[in-house]
């Protein structure tokens, strides 16, 4: 299966540190960020496993769950966690996904179907492309997705960064310019007429040009 942006993100059931799951009943009606691993173990994916642990707590203030995926068993999770918190310095408190037969990495099109039907003996290298982060919207549609190389660590910050502009452009019809942060100014989207932009924002907006119509970011 080919995902995009606007697909439907799959659902599956698994095995987490958590216990079992059902992934769009456990989403429920808010937000999910999924990020995937090639292997238990590697040292790159423990830096970011450590820095997605202390930064939890913001996901949480954006009503958004966390959860980890790698192409190892649960019980080896388990015993990665330790290193994580021991390391890093934060524990891992949102589940990690057991994904020994390969079914989700296969799911979300991060193997080819002919990657077979399990984790033993495959190394990192042979489950490279097991390396993204998808964000899902509460209505179960994939609204981003980023894939990294095995040895480039991912921004996490970068990923807060791009949910932050997502949730807001799904309650505003805005858009986020260049390396926007929250709080900063935004796009009126073309699709606005200035009739309609006056009533969506009566304080007025700077145009640059009459496609580039810069207001504040509404509250």
């Amino acid at each position: 299966m080919t995902l995009r942006i606007n697909s439907t993100a799959p659902d599956f059931k698994a095995d987490t540190t958590q216990g079992p799951i059902e992934f769009h009943k456990w989403i429920g009606d808010g937000w999910a960020i999924l990020f995937s691993h090639p292997k238990d173990f590697t040292p790159v994916c423990t830096t970011e496993l450590g820095y997605m642990a202390r930064l939890k707590p913001e996901f949480d203030k954006r009503n958004t769950k966390i959860v980890g995926l790698s192409v190892d068993p649960v019980t080896n999770h388990s015993k990665w966690a330790k290193d994580i918190e021991e390391t890093q310095g934060a524990a891992v408190t949102y589940p990690m996904i057991g994904d020994p037969e390969l079914k989700v990495a296969t799911l979300y099109d991060m193997l080819p179907e002919g990657a077979g039907t399990t984790s033993e003996g495959r190394t990192a290298a042979d489950n490279a492309t097991v390396r993204s982060v998808f964000i899902i919207g509460p209505d179960k549609k994939i609204k981003a997705m980023l894939t990294y190389p095995m040895g480039s660590g991912r921004n996490f910050d970068e990923v807060l960064r791009l949910l932050d502009s997502i949730q807001l452009t799904a309650r505003h019809q805005v858009a986020t310019p260049v390396n926007w942060k929250n709080g900063e100014d935004v796009i009126i989207v073309p699709a606005v007429s200035d009739e309609q932009a006056k009533a969506k924002f009566p304080n007025g907006w700077r145009a640059i040009k009459p496609y580039l119509r810069i207001v504040p970011q509404p509250k």
